[in-house]
């Protein structure tokens, strides 16, 4: 990072105490930036999307490294802990909020739908099948996801 940049180590460390807190901004920043705002005009059309667009990030190489190691940090750390939440109340939960609310505003979810609950709805499975589990996505999952899902908030 430092040749890349054109500065000395002493300059990155200035501006971080260490590489896992370098991560962890670069982490950041990719999750508010780096996620769409899905608008097909559909519930399960913009949470087809979402997960689209999340498993191809979370399949990426360095994604698949850098958060198990980030995860167990974080649990030995309050401060990383902290930062990461974050992170992912910005961007994840950010979208997701997004989607849950273009919902209510069309019709398809009641008004008074509970919104942390269908947060977690909405992150969790992705999340767990492929950051936790570490399985292969079938042919036609994240398709099945997003009706199930949609399903689900429906029925909250």
């Amino acid at each position: 990072i430092a040749r890349r940049a054109g500065v000395g180590k002493t300059a990155v460390y200035r501006r971080w105490r260490s590489k896992l807190h370098l991560v962890l901004d670069l982490v950041s920043a990719i999750a508010v930036q780096g996620l769409p705002a899905p608008d097909t005009g559909s519930l399960e059309g913009d949470l087809r999307l979402l997960y689209e667009v999340t498993s191809r990030a979370l399949r990426h190489p360095v994604a698949s490294q850098v958060i198990p190691d980030l995860q167990a940090e974080a649990a030995r750390n309050p401060e990383i802990a902290e930062a990461l939440q974050k992170a992912l109340r910005e961007g994840q939960h950010g979208v997701a909020s997004g989607i849950v609310r273009a919902a209510v505003e069309r019709g398809e979810l009641r008004a008074e739908v509970d919104e942390e609950l269908a947060l977690d709805l909405v992150s969790g499975p992705l999340y767990w099948r492929a950051v936790v589990v570490r399985a292969e996505l079938p042919k036609g999952y994240l398709g099945k996801l997003a009706a199930a899902t949609a399903a689900g908030l429906r029925a909250l």
